[in-house]
């Protein structure tokens, strides 16, 4: 006789068996992807200290730390130690290991670098306007959630001409003070900004970012207070998801008739490429990310997320909306960002050679281009703005305004 076993019954258990375990993996994907998607948009996450410092000579000027992909970078940087508590200017590198890199100290803001045992590296080059020896006035932007605050550092002879600067995530306007400067020599009055749940502007009524498809209307409203103080002509700058608030601004406000112009450095252009990316640091397979952007898109998300509003990201994807873009476009995007991959902008750069002009790095990390290659960058900006002059839509007939270069 037989063992009795019916292998009707076995196929009928091993079915359920696997039937359960999927169930339960997609279970296990959808409370990662409602994780995932109330990290993107909750605000006020602490940066990691995540170069350790090896030794710190003050007599000398220099710093050895832990090689990283950010340490061993050319240029000047800031550098957070202490979890927060400290600031410092590094400059260029004097020595490098496979393990560690000195770097020259160029001064130090405040806190103890010589007891700092841990740091992490970012693009300000200066904490306020009073760094860049300039006039600048304090002021405030109204609006519809209260007013804003805003650094205004007028040109030497205001014409009319103005650019407003939108930081990105997790950051200040701080961010932005590296091109005042260059827009100042080109006779331009810049507007910092900040924006809604940023730490400095209001609270939203759900305290959630929005990635772009609520900020723009503090821009929007930045616009407005600049049109009011004279401006005529505006250039919207956008760095990283300033960017992606740049270009709702350009495209939804109803004063865009003043706007001849955007750039953008390391932007976000779509964030579907941006939630893989980081999908993929983690480890996570695709189903998830692409989860987590289906919960913020929904309106039912919010009970994962805290969202008030689900977020249009048909609206934020610049790549398949490249079409609709009508203003020149500046571009510069590093291949090996880290943060927000290159894709988009060479994507967007591909399907609108007429319009943008695309500068890419191929070694500056996310937004610290400028940092990597002053001079380089800050020629690129003159040269556009040169060739959008004077009315911002018009290109000199010898060189096209959307060349894209190689």
């Amino acid at each position: 006789m037989g063992s009795g076993r019916q292998p009707g019954r076995i196929v009928a258990v091993t079915g359920i068996a696997v039937a359960g375990a999927a169930v339960m993996l997609g279970i296990a994907s959808g409370v990662l992807s409602a994780v995932m998607a109330r990290r993107i948009v909750t605000p006020g996450a602490r940066r990691t200290d995540d170069v350790r410092v090896k030794t710190v000579d003050l007599a000398a000027g220099t710093i050895t730390l832990a090689s990283t992909a950010d340490s061993v970078l050319q240029g000047d940087y800031s550098f957070w130690f202490s979890n927060d508590r400290g600031h410092a200017h590094l400059g260029e590198v004097l020595r490098l290991t496979p393990t560690q890199v000195t770097r020259r100290i160029l001064r130090v803001d405040h806190g103890d670098l010589a007891r700092a045992e841990r740091g992490r590296f970012g693009g300000y080059s200066f904490l306020g306007p009073w760094d860049l020896g300039l006039d600048f006035e304090d002021v405030d932007v109204p609006t519809e959630i209260g007013d804003a605050p805003a650094w205004l550092v007028p040109a030497e002879e205001p014409d009319g001409r103005w650019v407003i600067q939108v930081h990105g995530r997790g950051v200040a306007r701080q961010e932005t003070l590296r091109a005042t400067p260059v827009f100042r020599e080109a006779g331009f009055t810049s507007l910092l900004v900040s924006y809604r749940n940023d730490g400095e502007a209001p609270r939203s009524g759900d305290g959630r970012y929005s990635l772009g498809d609520a900020e723009w209307r503090d821009v929007d409203a930045a616009i407005a207070f600049a049109v009011a103080r004279g401006a005529t002509e505006i250039v919207l700058m956008g760095w990283s998801m300033g960017g992606a608030i740049v270009l709702q601004t350009a495209t939804r406000s109803t004063l865009r008739d003043h706007i001849v112009g955007v750039v953008l450095d390391s932007p976000v252009i779509d964030w579907a490429d941006v939630a893989r990316f980081h999908g993929g640091l983690l480890g996570l397979p695709a189903v998830v990310s692409s989860g987590a952007l289906e919960v913020l898109g929904r309106r039912w998300g919010g009970i994962f997320t805290g969202q008030t509003e689900p977020i249009d990201f048909r609206r934020l994807d610049f790549v398949t909306r490249a079409a609709e873009l009508e203003l020149p476009v500046l571009l510069m995007h590093s291949d090996d960002d880290g943060f927000v991959p290159a894709d988009g902008s060479r994507s967007l750069a591909g399907r609108r050679p007429d319009i943008v002009t695309f500068l890419p790095f191929a070694v500056a990390r996310h937004t610290k281009l400028w940092n990597y290659d002053r001079d380089g960058w800050n020629q690129a900006i003159t040269n556009w703005l040169a060739e959008i002059a004077p009315t911002g839509r018009t290109a000199r007939p010898d060189h096209p305004a959307g060349a894209v270069a190689d």
